[in-house]
């Protein structure tokens, strides 16, 4: 294990034995679909919204959900051509709102970086590996992360206060203090809801709080992760059996 990601824990939280088929024995799981060629189009749209780049964004869009479609039937993954076709006019209503929506919500702003790569030590052996959407700083001289999530109506409060999806900006966070020495107390974390289906307000940005307590058990979950994984302990989370694509199949009988 030389390097963890957010997105490594977050498989293992759900199931050891489910990491192990994925992360040790190499099994596939999942290889994509439409929602993913949208969603990686829509981050790389709004990277260059965020640094104002003079292109066609609609036409770049389009450009790149046909790339990552195209990979997906070069690849010979399954997707709905159909619901493709539909989430192009909702991708650009989207586009259409990020400036206006960055401005709305965090006023006066300059970018530190986008797509900023963490690669930091966890200990003399590990490194936590992540990337970070963006960073802005405020007039107020705080730096915000944030992170693009593309996604149909929105997050209900349960989605919002996932303690599990709110340690990737909490460990985002922690490690790019870290990386820039940094002041905690100086740095905030936020999610940034693209909204394919919504009739307004298709863009929405909403602080996540990541203090010491937050810091804290989000560091707890990672290293016992770290610890189990280097011990070789593949129990099965039967929790999480029913929405396992391994459930009932000769890897995970």
């Amino acid at each position: 294990m030389p390097h963890i990601s957010y997105s490594e824990l977050k498989n293992w939280d759900f199931c050891p034995f489910y990491h192990k088929l994925v992360y040790i024995d190499g099994h596939k799981a999942f290889e994509g679909n439409e929602y993913t060629a949208f969603g990686t189009a829509m981050h790389d749209m709004c990277e260059k919204k965020l640094f104002n780049e003079e292109i066609d964004y609609s036409k770049s869009f389009v450009e790149q959900f046909k790339k990552g479609l195209k990979k997906l039937e070069d690849n010979k993954v399954e997707f709905n051509l159909g619901r493709a076709i539909e989430m192009v006019p909702q991708g650009l209503d989207i586009l259409e709102e990020i400036q206006d929506g960055l401005s709305s919500y965090f006023g006066e702003h300059e970018v530190f970086s986008s797509e900023e790569k963490l690669m930091e030590p966890i200990n003399k052996d590990l490194d936590f590996k992540g990337y970070i959407d963006a960073v802005v700083v405020t007039s107020d001289g705080k730096y915000h992360i944030v992170d693009w999530k593309t996604t149909s109506w929105g997050w209900n409060h349960r989605r919002r206060s996932d303690p599990i999806s709110n340690y990737q900006l909490t460990l985002y966070k922690y490690f790019f203090c870290k990386k820039h020495k940094i002041d905690p107390k100086n740095v905030e974390t936020h999610f940034a809801l693209l909204k394919r289906t919504a009739k307004k307000d298709r863009v929405e940005f909403f602080r996540v709080t990541s203090g010491d307590k937050k810091t804290k058990n989000a560091l707890k979950l990672l290293n016992t992760a770290i610890y189990n994984i280097n011990k070789q302990r593949y129990l099965k989370k039967r929790t999480s059996c029913q929405n396992c694509v391994f459930h009932m199949t000769k890897d995970c009988p």
